[in-house]
């Protein structure tokens, strides 16, 4: 049975474990998308949508709130002012896990934890039009260096 054992000890003390969840606080609300391991983004799942719901409140107290787990005044104001109101009529679950595999060193599981409704980046399309164009370039000068070839054959 798993009577009284709530919450995630990540096998580190109580300080550690807190400092850990800061700073995967501030990197999430900085970049609004990290890669950690399935453990430890289901840890901090919690802590982050509470965060989103205090920003959400907009006073005082809650800034209060936010800047005691979250320790980094320009990820606050950013929370405050852009994450809060992109997920304003959003009544909860503001995060997302993704599982990606395993990671290459030790095999631990991998997930992406992000925020629902941050904006998607566009696809990079410069990099396989790089390859086409790069492609398309070797093949104008394969048929190029074929004519030279067949006016030296014709020239003969």
């Amino acid at each position: 049975m798993k009577h009284g054992r709530a919450g995630f000890k990540l096998g580190r003390v109580t300080a550690h474990r807190w400092a850990l969840f800061r700073n995967l606080l501030v990197a999430l609300f900085r970049h609004e998308r990290i890669t950690t391991t399935v453990a430890k983004a289901k840890a901090i799942r919690g802590l982050a949508d509470h965060m989103v719901t205090l920003a959400k409140r907009d006073n005082l107290h809650a800034r209060r709130q936010v800047l005691a787990m979250v320790p980094d005044p320009v990820v606050v104001k950013k929370l405050f002012d852009t994450i809060a109101a992109r997920s304003g009529d959003r009544i909860g679950g503001y995060t997302r896990i993704l599982k990606t595999g395993t990671r290459p060193g030790d095999r631990a599981p991998m997930a992406i934890l992000e925020l629902v409704d941050r904006p998607e980046a566009p696809k990079d399309k410069g990099k396989k039009d790089a390859k086409a164009e790069k492609r398309d370039k070797g093949q104008a000068a394969g048929a190029a260096k074929g004519r030279k070839k067949k006016t030296a054959a014709a020239a003969s």
